[in-house]
């Protein structure tokens, strides 16, 4: 065995949070690793077996760079990090075959919010997370429930944060109002507001209050209706259709030629879920036939096995689809016998 020893500096750090009340955090990592695990000062040595010093090594980097962001580290950070850069998981093994990498890397697959971390959590999700770093547009097709719209926001908030772009668009038609604004009662945001409220709750939950707020104010962040995407051009932004499956073909097009050259986009939807009259053809289903073998285009179908709502939600969301796919047979031999 090939012991050696390794230092790390923590000069800048707040060792009080960093090491946890009574060295709380700095004892889960002692108790992970056979090495020697020694804190003097705004220093610590480490002593033992070189692969796992340069395990331990990444694992502190990825706290300090935590607390950096944060501004504090909790015991349910220090446990996420261990579980992500030590895990010996099946289920990261086969991510590694399938798609060339595994969450080792906290400041590529992790977003922090206020308490806690927005990280992938199913091969679905992973693939999702894959995709939209490889591409520009990316299609997610999936039911409620399975992250495809806070995930959505979590890449975005992401970007935003990384300085990759300069601006946040998210966008979902009003289709319950037939997008006919202008008969409903108060002033914009009253109008709109009832049908954007999961965006901004997925936001909330991703960006302190008064940071949030300053991005609203400065139109940094913006979420509106889809019809009021006409006419503009969209560019170093990362922009979000949401509940496509309730575009027509015609928003459809003029949304997506609304991007500029240095934009990136997420759409997303359900077409089990078309609220549109039986006359007018979803422009989600037709974008994703039509577009979908671009190159810098991809899509990614996410199912009731990628749930992450109450434990029922699964269940609930198989059920209807065992039931749709009944109803969707008798019709086919009704029209058969016709």
């Amino acid at each position: 065995m090939n012991v050696t020893d390794k230092i790390i500096s923590l000069e800048g750090i707040d060792l009080l949070n960093f090491s946890g009340i009574n060295d709380q955090n700095l004892n889960l990592i002692k108790d992970y690793f056979d090495s020697t695990i020694v804190l003097r000062g705004d220093t610590i040595f480490l002593k033992g077996e070189t692969d796992e010093l340069k395990i331990i090594e990444k694992v502190f980097n990825e706290l300090i760079f935590l607390q950096k962001r944060q501004g504090e580290i909790s015991q349910k950070d220090v446990k996420l990090v261990l579980s992500l850069i030590y895990s010996k998981d099946e289920q990261l093994k086969s991510l590694k075959q399938k798609f060339g990498f595994t969450p080792n890397d906290l400041n590529d697959v992790i977003l922090s919010r206020k308490n806690d971390f927005i990280k992938p959590r199913t091969p679905n999700q992973f693939e999702y997370f894959k995709k939209v770093k490889d591409n520009d547009i990316v299609f997610a097709i999936g039911p409620a429930g399975t992250g495809k719209t806070y995930l959505a926001v979590a890449f975005a908030v992401a970007a935003l944060k990384n300085k990759e772009i300069s601006k946040i668009v998210l966008t979902r038609p009003a289709v319950e109002a037939g997008e006919s604004l202008g008969f409903l009662p108060g002033n914009l945001s009253e109008k709109v507001d009832p049908y954007l409220r999961p965006l901004y709750d997925a936001l909330d939950d991703m960006i302190q209050i008064d940071k949030l707020n300053y991005f609203m104010q400065n139109r940094i962040i913006e979420v509106a209706p889809l019809a009021y995407m006409r006419g503009r051009t969209l560019d170093n932004a990362f922009i979000i259709l949401d509940e496509a499956q309730n575009a027509t073909e015609g928003q459809i097009k003029m949304f997506l030629t609304r991007l500029g050259p240095s934009a990136k986009c997420i759409i997303t939807g359900d077409l089990s879920q078309i609220d549109l009259p039986r006359s007018v053809h979803s422009g989600f289903r037709k974008a994703i036939d039509l577009l979908g073998h671009l190159d810098g285009i991809a899509t990614v179908r996410l199912s009731a096995d990628d749930v992450v709502r109450h434990r029922l939600v699964r269940d609930i969301i198989i059920a209807f689809e065992k039931d749709a796919e009944k109803k969707r047979i008798a019709e086919q031999k009704k029209g058969e016998e016709e």
